[in-house]
């Protein structure tokens, strides 16, 4: 047995070597350079040493085989060439690997990602265990990249051009079953016998048997579309034209990599592997210099960072939560409930005035955890044991003992208060207020409590269970030890958390106020809906300002923008005209009367003409879509800038985060901060300045802008 830095390497009496990667100092392993050039002689020495029959390669840590390559290794890459030539390298091992005339297995148990999952493509067969960490993917694409170590190349060789494509496109990862039903591996076992079914994968390798791939068949669907489509080449190109298609339509050409990705299997499948790999190698160069790379890599790496924040600055612990109750069995009551019983495993009671509402929240629950028992990514017996975790009630019996009760009633201060008192008088001394109010402030709802330090905001954003931010609200005085608690349990139900500061919107609604009434403006100046969302859309948000809107509820942007027009004067005031829309009862999806239509046909899709005559205007005024989104874009980052200089986020990192994660802030700027830093700020103050001089002060560039252009600062260094 000899040991290297980044692995062990041993030789069995049966004639199979096993090689078992273990990264030092690291929780999972990640495909770095060295390791690479580490395993390179070993590589040759298998090749040549007679009495090594084969080869397995397994991790050495628990729960992670490879979960992708080392993404600091991007940043240390000058040049498009350079990184050009980082593939390259990578090329050459695998091929080396491929090319090995001896049967090499990857024994793969827990996550096996990017150039892990590259690395198992490069063996002659792969055996998977049944685990639920077990998951294979290519998701370089979320980075803004490609798979860069052959994978656009031998995965559909494998698997298929079109289920590929979908892999690479989306960044979507496989459970066991998936992957053995696709053909990417040949096995799926308990992860007890994975090594015994590696060594058996080598000894049949050794002996010619044909590995059993389920997409083999020509008579199944998979098998016909693969003989028909992807056997040859005018199949091949209506393939290819239907991906360009799609990706466009959902990138709005602000990602350059999917266009590449595809590039790189067309030309691959046409050319041959040399000429695929050479492309694959350019196009990687290309995209990792790339300012969108840039960009989704900082949000990667800004991520990674909050995963180990605790959201605070001394040393106070978090408390061990086990029992949360919640207030409120509306739609978000009941999708805080399912996130802390299903991701964070926690019992849960939830409290309602009214039956039905306790049966609502319980039903959510059961219909999301029935969907993934329905999908077999969980058992029956694992989804009754989730169940099981959450229990209901219409007064306060099972509350003596939660460690934390999470408030999501209507926005009514007295409402609010009257929460706060009953919590105080039916749970423990040391239970935690915590509130999801969307508008009142903290210190408002805690002027309440007889214990304000234990009093805290969580605002989870709707649906709870899709979108992953969460704003921790800290007052003046909300104990440390209450914060990183908060912080603790968002991460344990699957959230991004971040801390704020208490303040009028917090942080996320705050800048989403003048983005949203700058639509409004322009809508009142007779600038069409469509136009607005279409450029909105195009600009890289999930969805455009009027349409969230009509998603959100008209009156509860309604309720929320004088509390912010109180607080900041004229900047933030809402077109006058909005007002008529409370008067005609435009609530917008929810009553099925709002900027858009619908009716059975529509849902939301087109206009509802009629909003033009309520608001009085005609939809007849052009505004270029360029300004349409950089008068929304600067506005947002304008107050986002604002926010980091009154102390309301803790950080850069914080405010780009929070809005990419909690209002869909096009990822590939990397934030609002993130976004004028690579506008250059004085590019930002003297846009700022143009458009207040054309349309009033709402655009006079925040304080700490002028400072910073003066003093030529960036908020990222």
């Amino acid at each position: 047995m000899s040991d290297n830095t980044f692995f062990t390497f041993e030789q069995q009496d049966d004639g199979i070597a096993v090689i078992s990667i273990d990264l030092p100092g690291e929780s999972q392993n990640v495909l770095k350079m060295e390791f690479i050039e580490e395993l390179q002689p070993v590589i040759e020495q298998i090749k040549t040493d007679s009495s090594i029959k084969g080869l397995i390669i397994k991790s050495g840590k628990e729960g992670s085989f490879i979960a992708g390559a080392d993404i600091t290794m991007f940043g240390k890459v000058d040049t498009a060439e350079d990184a050009e030539q980082l593939s390259s390298s990578g090329h050459r091992f695998f091929n080396a690997l491929e090319q090995l005339n001896k049967p090499v297995v990857a024994a793969i148990h827990g996550a096996c990602l990017g150039g892990g999952l590259e690395l198992a493509l490069a063996c002659s067969g792969r055996v998977i265990t049944d685990s639920p960490k077990t998951k294979l993917g290519l998701p370089e694409v979320q980075l803004g990249v490609l798979p860069g170590g052959g994978g656009t190349q031998r995965l559909p060789r494998l698997v298929g051009i079109a289920p590929s494509l979908d892999m690479m496109l989306t960044g979507k990862q496989l459970f066991p079953k998936q992957a053995r039903k696709l053909g990417l591996v040949d096995e799926v076992v308990p992860q007890a016998n994975l090594m015994k079914a590696a060594r058996k994968c080598v000894n049949d390798l050794r002996k010619g048997k044909e590995k059993k791939t389920p997409v083999s068949s020509y008579f199944s669907v998979k098998g016909i579309q693969k003989l028909l489509l992807e056997t040859n080449p005018l199949g091949r190109n209506i393939i290819f034209d239907q991906a360009r298609k799609t990706v466009q339509k959902k990138t709005k050409g602000n990602y350059p990599a999917p266009k590449k990705i595809i590039e790189c299997v067309e030309k691959g499948m046409a050319q041959g592997m040399t000429a695929g790999l050479a492309i694959e190698a350019r196009n990687f160069g290309q995209l990792v210099v790339s300012r969108e790379a840039k960009a989704l890599i900082s949000v990667f790496f800004a991520t990674t960072d909050l995963k180990k924040d605790n959201g605070i600055d001394s040393d106070a612990e978090a408390i061990a939560i086990n029992k949360v109750g919640v207030l409120g069995g509306g739609l978000m009551g009941s999708g805080i409930a399912y996130v802390s019983v299903d991701k964070a495993k926690k019992q849960v009671r939830i409290k309602d005035v009214r039956t039905e509402g306790v049966n609502g929240a319980l039903n959510y629950s059961w219909t999301l955890i029935a969907k993934k028992m329905k999908k077999r990514i969980i058992s029956p017996s694992t989804a009754r044991h989730t169940m099981s975790y959450l229990t209901g009630t219409t007064d306060y019996s099972g509350f003596k003992h939660v460690d934390m009760v999470i408030e999501a009633v209507f926005e009514d201060i007295k409402l609010k208060h009257q929460m706060v008192e009953e919590v105080e008088q039916n749970c423990s001394e040391k239970t935690i207020f915590a509130t999801n109010t969307s508008s009142i402030p903290i210190t408002t709802i805690a002027e309440a409590a007889k214990r304000p330090e234990q009093v805290v905001g969580l605002h989870y954003f709707s649906p709870v269970e899709k979108m992953p931010l969460v704003e921790i609200i800290a007052t003046d005085k909300t104990a440390d030890w209450v914060i990183t608690t908060c912080v603790e349990l968002a991460k344990t139900q699957g959230k991004t958390p971040i801390v704020v500061n208490d303040g009028a919107g917090f942080y996320v609604n705050r800048i989403l106020a003048p983005y949203i009434n700058e639509a409004g403006i322009l809508l009142s100046e007779g600038v069409a809906i469509e136009k607005l969302d279409k450029a909105m859309v195009k600009a890289g948000f999930p969805v455009g300002p009027i349409t969230l809107l009509d998603e959100v509820g008209i009156d509860v942007a309604t309720k929320v923008a004088p509390i912010l027009q109180d607080a900041f004067g004229e900047r933030m005031a809402t077109p006058k005209a909005f007002e008529k829309l409370k008067e005609d009862d435009r609530k917008g999806k929810k009553n099925k009367r709002g900027f858009y239509q619908y009716d059975g046909k529509s849902k939301g899709k087109e206009v509802d003409e009629s909003v033009y005559s309520v608001l009085g205007v005609s939809p007849d005024k052009h505004v270029d879509a360029k300004e349409i989104s950089e008068r929304g874009l600067l506005l947002m980052a304008n107050e986002a800038a604002r926010c980091l200089d009154e102390g309301i986020i803790r950080s850069a990192r914080d405010g780009d985060i929070g809005a990419i994660f909690g209002i869909g802030f096009p990822p590939f700027h990397g934030g609002p901060l993130r976004y004028m830093d690579s506008l250059g700020i004085e590019t930002v103050v003297e846009r700022l300045q143009y458009y207040q001089k054309q349309h009033g002060d709402r655009f006079a560039p925040a304080e700490i802008l002028l400072t910073m252009k003066e003093n030529g600062e960036n908020f990222h260094s």
